[in-house]
């Protein structure tokens, strides 16, 4: 691999008080490719932009969902391919792709070894993401959850923060799909891989190269049943819930009775109304080579 035509854009607040320790261990593993922290929300995005411009083959995110998602939205539409270094408090999206977590090294040759694979690309207005969305309960305890918590405990911190949202009234969400199929929920997921939060495989039957969405909607509204589906989803299996709907569309709608954040890869970052759709096999990523075909598994 040229690294010359390599860049790694960095996170450093992705660890909190160790992001020196980290970054130290970045640039001796990089060893010569070039390496940009970001310095505030949003930056990974504008780095991504001009690493394309500057003729960069190779953008590695260094960090959690959130810089991997800004990195995407800094590449999407360019022939460019992403790396991946999982050095976040939250890393779905390196656990979908069977990246070594908490082994920068052995990542580090992923991308050195240069198996490319490509994957669907999803979308969110205008937002691009790579994993997974969710429209209600899940944004919510995100929208809730602790920075300092979250950097703390991890995916724990979110379970904390949902157990607080389902004490209070869900959104009456109304979800279009393609083929006008259309439902009525409190809360709903979108996945672009089987996995949701960590090591949950959710989607259970998601592929992420088959230009297909998975979609999760939870219809019922009162407050026991939102706590069994919180259990439902912690426990791998929603789809088999009363009340639970199981689909794989290209597209669909989303519209609330109220203001409802949206998150998308891990971060509230829109609110409804809000459009998915997929831009099929759009992203090349660089995967472990025993992923001869789709990445998902």
């Amino acid at each position: 691999m040229n690294k010359q035509k390599v860049i790694v854009i960095f996170n450093p607040a992705a660890k909190g008080e160790k992001a020196r320790s980290v970054e130290n261990t970045l640039r001796s593993i990089v060893r010569g490719a070039t390496l940009w922290p970001t310095n505030g929300p949003g930056q990974g995005i504008r780095l991504a932009e001009q690493a394309v411009h500057d003729g960069y083959e190779v953008i590695v995110a260094a960090g959690g969902d959130g810089t991997i998602n800004e990195v995407v939205n800094g590449i999407a539409g360019h022939p460019v391919t992403l790396g991946i270094l999982p050095v976040g408090t939250m890393n779905v999206f390196a656990y979908e792709l069977g990246l070594p977590l908490e082994q920068i090294r052995k990542c580090w040759k992923v991308i050195e070894d240069g198996h490319v694979a490509e994957i669907d690309l999803a979308r969110a207005n205008d937002q691009f993401f790579v994993q997974l969305a969710g429209v209600g309960l899940d944004a919510r305890a995100v929208e809730a959850t602790d920075v300092t918590m979250r950097r703390t405990i991890g995916p724990l911190s979110y379970v904390l923060a949902a157990l607080q949202v389902i004490s209070t009234p869900p959104p009456r969400l109304q979800i279009v799909c393609t083929g006008d199929r259309r439902f009525e929920a409190s809360f709903a997921l979108i996945g672009n891989g089987r996995h949701y939060g960590g090591p949950f495989s959710v989607f259970t039957q998601a592929q992420n190269d088959d230009g297909q969405l998975d979609l999760l909607v939870f219809r019922n509204q009162g407050y026991l049943d939102i706590f069994r589906y919180l259990q439902g989803i912690l426990a791998g299996k929603p789809e088999q819930m009363p009340g639970v709907e199981y689909l794989q569309v290209p597209a669909l709608s989303v519209v609330s009775d109220q203001d409802t954040p949206v998150e998308v890869d891990g971060e509230v970052s829109l609110r409804t109304p809000v459009r998915f759709e997929l831009a099929a096999r759009r992203l090349r990523v660089l995967v472990p080579n025993r992923h001869p075909g789709p990445v998902s598994r």
